[in-house]
């Protein structure tokens, strides 16, 4: 699907919070799988801020050598997390979106990309932690922008597509705040009792508007 640039903030290979480098061979890769394999269920035990690399060491069978060759802290193994689970998550937006083709569709498909994006945290309970602490953290926080500017500039695509003769800076607007909007509900949502937490849920696609087009 055709979309407009986003920008991202180039990050050097030896900065904090930064995977140092992305094996080509297999060994290296299945080793950097089986860290970030490890690294989640560890979270998903005891939350991201008692993650230790000691821990990681002992429960994956790797050397500290071995582990700072890839990732020089905890930040670095969290921001590679965070940023597979927003891959998974923009596929399924992008198939949502893709597939609209007139403005009465947009509601439905708004409402089936909050559901997706809710099921894949109940289904990932680390995702939960993940999400927050990439919140939490000022280093992790531009994963957390570059996430959001994909999905708000992915959305802007899909309304220009249904209103191509409005001004761009207006659908600019819709699309960041749509996002946002999307994005906190969700978070609340997982934050509060399941049951409660459908309802927040159901609540909001009830809320949003039918016609985004007479937003203006």
């Amino acid at each position: 699907m055709a979309r407009e640039p986003i920008a991202r903030r180039r990050r050097s290979k030896d900065e904090a919070g930064t995977p140092r480098r992305i094996p080509s061979q297999q060994r290296g890769r299945e080793r950097v799988d089986l860290i970030l394999s490890v690294a989640s269920e560890l979270i998903a035990k005891n939350g991201s801020d008692a993650l230790r690399m000691g821990e990681i060491v002992e429960k994956a069978g790797v050397s500290f050598g071995s582990l700072y060759q890839y990732f020089p802290d905890k930040t670095a193994i969290i921001r590679v997390l965070a940023e597979r689970f927003n891959e998974q998550g923009r596929q399924c937006v992008e198939d949502e979106l893709v597939a609209i083709k007139s403005r009465d569709q947009l509601q439905s498909a708004l409402g089936r990309i909050v559901d997706g994006y809710y099921a894949m945290f109940l289904e990932e309970p680390v995702m939960r932690d993940i999400w927050h602490a990439t919140h939490a953290d000022k280093l992790l926080q531009q994963v957390d922008a570059e996430d959001m500017e994909w999905h708000s500039q992915a959305f802007l695509t899909a309304l220009k597509r249904l209103w191509p003769a409005r001004d761009d800076s207006e659908l600019a607007r819709t699309a960041r705040l749509t996002m946002q909007l999307v994005a906190a509900a969700v978070r609340y949502a997982i934050s509060i009792e399941r049951e409660e937490g459908d309802k927040v849920i159901e609540l909001f696609k009830a809320m949003l508007p039918a016609d985004l087009g007479a937003l203006h």
